[in-house]
């Protein structure tokens, strides 16, 4: 290769990796797996140590993440967050060591730290005497997306450290999603025809931008903190015992999978063992961060231009493999969702044996451009249905076949329909077996109704024998009926007709929930049962009545109003109060000098944390949002508020101070005693 050349391949590597980079980092909607990233900027930097002159201050190698959204205030790092190299085979850990070693100009062996890499979303976190001050995405390295309100939205990010903690402490950490949380997730927004997320990473990352913090709050985000940037004080000797100072101090780490390895020998088996147990975490890793242990001898060693001296990260095999498309079939959900799935020619990837893949929605096929008899590239990540990758359009040879977006059930043969805002079509048939079959499954799962004992092979039989067809025949069946099942001898028997028994008076909340009304989910269900108390009321409440309770929309509002007023549901309500199931009546939220009142926080709060706030002010009836709106009647400011304090100036929401806020339930207290 002469360096003509070099420089136009170097070209079209730059413009592919900053493509990739911004569809990574800003979008969320990676086209290539990490492995073939990986080998792409492999691929530049042996240009540019070919021909130095090709790495200018615009190539990728000088870059790390992505620019700042624009939605989002960009703020600087004090010190640079930067990104590790990546090790691939055994020789490249060995030469990262020798490496280490004639920097420091020693032969003594050096002692690593080794912890899982996380696949999630690089953040910091600035603590300012013990604090929550600001939180910020890594970026492009040097300056990060402001998403503060976001991140005191997660239960792992403490808002306030320990009385000991340093007056100022820079935390680095990454913002991740485990992987039962994740396909719940999914599941969910497939239900409410809702585009899927790729991956747990690729969930994190869209729940930490939302302009909306009350929608990160929704999102079972968790944060492990691996490391610091600028600290006051006394830093400690070695990395184990940094995480074991974070943890003293409140910090959420990882220290139960962190090694100390005396020798580059030992971080070899440590990596073999970290792989042995990758599928058994509940969190999706790519690999191992091996890192000096020394926090001395990191200072000495210092950074490269984008990456530290003193820190590798060793990637896993990527979990892919290539096979062929033998058909997609189409699955019908509860609410008559319509969602493709590829059965695959059957391949083994990472010991298990894969035959299929999820492909989403329509809009996902489209953007893929599968076809049925494609050769495609598929991944599998932990216990999660393994997503297709890519197809590999040069294989293609004419016979393959294009998947149209269904006009009738495939199940029922009923109409579908597709409306404009949602991306996947709908059976409309309220019959449809397949739309049955789920509700069922709905209906008894552990967080509705929780029959123990009622699994989908038992259901399929009472299906098949015809002896249910709603919610109310499940309290009809009889003992006889139960033991001509396949699998369910006396005793199994006996215990299901409890659990049966049991589940006549759950909680009103598990009960909307497992009638799996549209859009109402798990916390919608607790908020309408907190604020109805019971079934009959929820059901004669009209439009307006639901659309003035905090967290319910229009949409929620229209959901509820249709499932109580469908003739079809009423009839199933009645038979369900025939056969004995009376949920549980809730204690309403009484009334308080605060009712119908809902107040924002926003900025750092001095004399209350956010949570004793929030809970004084529902315990005075009133309500707590995590966004402005004209709905909003006091903004309470603490501390550096930003753009929520101008929000409510802009509509002419109230705005109170800390110290009024108490001074205003001091007297809503004093008022109170006088009174009693």
């Amino acid at each position: 290769m002469d360096q003509n050349q070099a420089a136009r391949r170097h070209g079209e590597l730059c413009a592919a990796l900053h493509r990739h980079n911004a569809l990574y980092h800003i979008h969320d909607r990676p086209e290539i797996s990490d492995a073939d990233y990986d080998r792409l900027f492999l691929e530049l930097l042996q240009l540019e140590k070919a021909w130095p002159e090709l790495a200018t201050p615009s190539s990728p190698s000088r870059r790390i993440g992505a620019p700042p959204l624009r939605e989002f205030a960009s703020i600087p790092h004090s010190l640079p967050m930067l990104s590790l190299e990546n090790a691939i085979t055994e020789k490249d850990l060995r030469d990262f060591d020798e490496r280490i070693k004639r920097f420091l100009a020693i032969d003594d062996d050096i002692t690593y730290a080794c912890e899982p890499k996380m696949d999630g979303v690089a953040v910091e976190l600035v603590y300012r005497d013990g604090l929550l001050q600001v939180g910020s995405t890594r970026g492009d390295g040097s300056r990060g997306e402001d998403i503060t309100e976001n991140l005191r939205t997660l239960a792992s990010v403490p808002l306030r450290l320990a009385a000991d903690a340093p007056p100022l402490l820079e935390v680095r950490g990454e913002v991740y999603m485990e992987l039962t949380a994740f396909q719940k997730l999914n599941e969910e927004r497939q239900e409410e025809g809702l585009s899927c997320f790729a991956n747990p990473r690729n969930a994190a990352a869209g729940s930490l931008r939302q302009l909306d913090s009350s929608i990160t709050a929704r999102r079972p985000l968790q944060i492990f903190c691996y490391g610091i940037g600028l600290m006051e004080g006394t830093v400690p000797s070695g990395h184990r015992q940094l995480l074991e100072q974070l943890r003293h101090w409140g910090l959420r780490v990882n220290l139960e999978e962190t090694r100390r390895a005396r020798n580059i020998e030992e971080v070899l088996v440590f990596f073999e063992q970290l792989g042995a147990r990758r599928e058994r975490l509940p969190y999706e890793i790519d690999g191992m961060v091996i890192k000096v242990d020394s926090l001395a001898l990191q200072r000495e060693l210092g950074d490269k231009t984008r990456t530290p001296r003193w820190a590798v990260a060793c990637k896993f095999p990527p979990r892919q493999a290539t096979t062929l498309i033998e058909d997609i079939l189409l699955q019908v959900g509860r609410t008559g969702a319509i969602t493709p799935v590829a059965q695959l020619r059957p391949v083994e990837i990472s010991g298990v044996t894969v035959s299929r893949a999820s492909l989403h929605n329509w809009d996902e096929i489209d953007r893929l451009d599968v076809r049925i008899g494609d050769t495609v590239v598929v991944e599998r990540a932990g216990d999660v249905i393994p997503d297709l990758v890519r197809v590999v359009v040069e294989q293609r040879n004419g016979t393959e076949r294009v998947v149209p977006l269904p006009e009738r059930c495939p199940v029922c043969a009923g109409p579908v329909s597709r409306l404009p805002e949602e991306v996947v079509p709908r059976c409309q048939n309220n019959s449809c077996p397949a739309r049955l079959r789920e509700g069922l499954k709905h209906f008894v799962s552990r967080r509705a109704m929780d029959i123990e004992g009622l699994g989908e092979k038992t259901l399929d039989q009472l299906l098949e024998k015809g002896l249910i067809s709603n919610f109310s025949d499940l309290y009809r069946l009889t003992r006889e009926q139960l033991l001509g099942c396949d699998r369910l001898a006396e005793k199994s028997t006996d215990k299901l007709l409890a659990a049966i028994a049991a589940s006549r008076e759950r909680p009103l909340a598990r009960f909307l929930y497992a009638l799996g009304i549209r859009h109402v989910g798990e916390h919608l269900a607790k908020v309408l049962a907190a604020q109805f108390g019971t079934l009959e009321n929820l059901a004669e409440a009209d439009h307006d009545q639901l659309l003035g309770l905090h967290e319910i929309g229009p949409q929620v509002a229209t959901s509820v109003r249709d499932f109580f007023s469908n003739q079809a549901n009423r009839k199933l309500l009645r038979e369900l109060r025939e056969v004995g199931v009376h949920p549980k009546s809730e204690q309403r939220r009484s009334g308080g000098p605060l009712t119908g009142t809902t107040f924002v926080f926003t900025g750092t709060l001095e004399l209350f944390s956010r949570k004793e706030a929030q809970q004084r002010v529902e315990r005075l009836g009133g309500r707590v949002s995590g966004s402005v709106s004209r709905k909003t009647d006091y903004l309470v400011a603490g501390a550096e508020a930003g753009s929520k304090l101008e929000r409510a100036r802009q509509l002419g929401v109230a705005v109170l101070t800390e110290t009024e806020f108490q001074q205003l339930l001091e007297r809503i207290d004093t008022h109170g005693q006088n009174q009693g």
